[in-house]
């Protein structure tokens, strides 16, 4: 049986972690039942009740459990959460459940049947619904999609979505060359994968806007900014030179590794 590891991300979620847990558990009870799955709240920094209401809930949920990292940073909570579990697929959801679940199953399946190395979902490509969100917000995802695509040649279009699931080849390989612990963690993950050869499906989702969103535009703007910068200047070279001595050292990842990025036709969800 396939193993599912799913992290819920979490910076004082008072309001909407035991709901987002909850709901997230429902589901992949009552979908997904075909997968050997796991929750884990990944709390990085709380100063609220979240860690005693996660803590709660791991103790009242067999399948979840609670981590708790002092430093703040969603990308530092995925790598620390992801790289402790020996999961075939790991995936994350922001906890405000602003994506729709109902496109997790074929989140999942693209890389546990069909066989990509990285599956996200997509607030830009065509068939996706983007539903409450500012001209304001729309406006900054584009520019920064095409500022990505700009430098890199990338194929994805939303690389900010909160909504991703990797192979276990992903978090063996890649991950550990992710530098940013932030916001950028989801880009910088996206591009070391596409541009060494690893394979990403992107999937349009429905996705209702968090009016309680946790980001800073002018902070996330610079980091993400620097970011870019530090992969375009040197850091991507470096990235794709160590993971060919770590394919080279393991040959059984030759049959796989190298496949050049696609991404299918936009499917209905």
């Amino acid at each position: 049986m396939t193993s599912l590891h799913v992290v819920l991300p979490c910076l004082n979620e008072e309001k909407n972690l035991a709901g987002a847990v909850v709901a997230l558990s429902e589901f992949l009870s009552a979908q997904m039942d075909a997968y050997d799955w796991f929750i884990t709240i990944a709390d990085n920094g709380s100063t609220d009740a979240s860690p005693t209401i996660g803590r709660r809930l791991a103790a009242e949920n067999g399948r979840a459990r609670y981590l708790r990292l002092r430093q703040r940073g969603r990308g530092g909570a995925l790598k620390r959460a992801w790289r402790e579990s020996d999961a075939d697929v790991a995936a994350y959801i922001d906890v405000d459940l602003s994506t729709d679940l109902r496109v997790l199953p074929a989140l999942v399946s693209a890389i546990a049947d069909t066989g990509y190395d990285a599956a996200v979902g997509s607030r830009l490509r065509p068939g996706a619904q983007v539903l409450g969100r500012s001209f304001r917000r729309e406006w900054i995802s584009r520019g920064y999609s095409l500022m990505v695509r700009g430098m890199f040649c990338t194929r994805f279009v939303d690389p900010q979505c909160g909504f991703k699931a990797v192979s276990r080849r992903v978090v063996q390989d890649v991950l550990p060359l992710v530098r940013n612990p932030g916001w950028f963690f989801d880009s910088e993950l996206l591009i070391l994968c596409e541009k060494s050869g690893y394979s990403i499906c992107e999937l349009p989702v429905r996705w209702v806007d968090d009016p309680d969103s946790r980001v800073w535009i002018l902070h996330t703007a610079w980091e993400m900014m620097t970011g870019l910068l530090r992969l375009r200047f040197g850091g991507l070279r470096r990235t794709r030179r160590a993971l060919r001595g770590a394919c080279r050292s393991r040959p059984d990842d030759t049959a796989t590794t190298g496949r050049a990025s696609q991404l299918p036709p936009p499917s209905s969800s």
